[in-house]
């Protein structure tokens, strides 16, 4: 075969190989009898997602002073890591990347966007430096002012010490009506972890994919609107054209790597520098 006839072959979109045939209704099972495991990861960040707790993981992890890599090698140091929030896949979160990639690139949805597929879990790292994966993973929620009953697991929060702080207990809290979400802190993990890795060298749309993609009970349930303001209700129309290709494209068989590797080392190198800090 020759040189270009290789790069072709690694540069077409792939077909994933043995999807799972589930319809949408059976992903986001939560019953705690499919993986336990999901239901306690979600009693210990319903417990300890307190809004001290947000403010205490931004002032450790946004100073961006950990490492030093380049986004494919942050890719390849992911595929150690599964994530205990999922209830859909026990798959490493390279092949997840690169499942959620390749479905946006067979729909011809625009580079950046298929990028943002690729790269939209990369702040689970925390989780390989330590931090508890309540603290990284599972569904995103803002933190001093009432909690949603729409957010999985709602009753786990029975034991979170903000219930005894009465002003975290209204609908808008320690906010204004309509102040804007980038004004609200949202419960700590890898949406927001990895949004200010990348602010700087992607389109609005794609950071709003990136820092709101586990903001279930927004953009799925409609839950937080007050807090909204006109920006975000035009950005969520995108978050929720993300949505799919990050929950519906899991399958149990794994992706080949290699074969996409040229092609997501290229596109990479279109939007970001050699390497980031993180």
């Amino acid at each position: 075969m020759s040189g270009s006839a290789a790069m072709q072959e690694a540069t077409a979109p792939v077909e994933a190989r043995g999807a799972a045939k589930k319809k949408e209704a059976e992903f986001r099972d939560y019953r705690a009898e499919a993986r336990p495991s999901v239901k306690e990861l979600y009693r210990l960040n319903h417990e300890n997602q307190t809004l001290a707790t947000v403010l205490a993981k931004k002032k450790q992890f946004l100073s961006l002073d950990r490492r030093v890599m380049g986004v494919w090698e942050a890719l390849e140091f992911m595929d150690q890591l599964v994530d205990d929030s999922d209830p859909d896949t026990e798959n490493s979160q390279i092949a997840h990347a690169l499942q959620s990639a390749e479905a946006a690139r067979r729909d011809g949805q625009p580079r950046w966007l298929v990028l943002t597929a690729l790269i939209h879990d990369l702040g689970k790292i925390l989780a390989l430096w330590g931090e508890p994966q309540w603290a990284v993973v599972g569904d995103t929620f803002p933190v001093g002012c009432a909690w949603s009953d729409k957010i999985v697991f709602p009753e786990l929060f029975a034991k979170n010490p903000d219930t005894h702080v009465a002003a975290y207990q209204t609908a808008c809290g320690i906010y204004e009506e309509g102040c804007g979400l980038d004004n609200v802190h949202m419960s700590w993990g890898h949406d927001e972890f990895l949004y200010h890795v990348v602010k700087d060298y992607l389109p609005l749309e794609a950071l709003y994919m990136i820092r709101y993609h586990s903001f279930y009970p927004a953009h799925r349930e409609g839950a937080y609107g007050h807090l909204m303001n006109e920006q975000d209700r035009e950005m969520f129309a995108w978050v929720k054209r993300f949505n799919p290709y990050d929950l519906y494209s899991k399958a149990d068989a794994p992706p080949d790597v290699k074969k996409l590797e040229p092609f997501y080392r290229e596109l990479i190198a279109e939007y970001f520098p050699r390497e980031l800090r993180w």
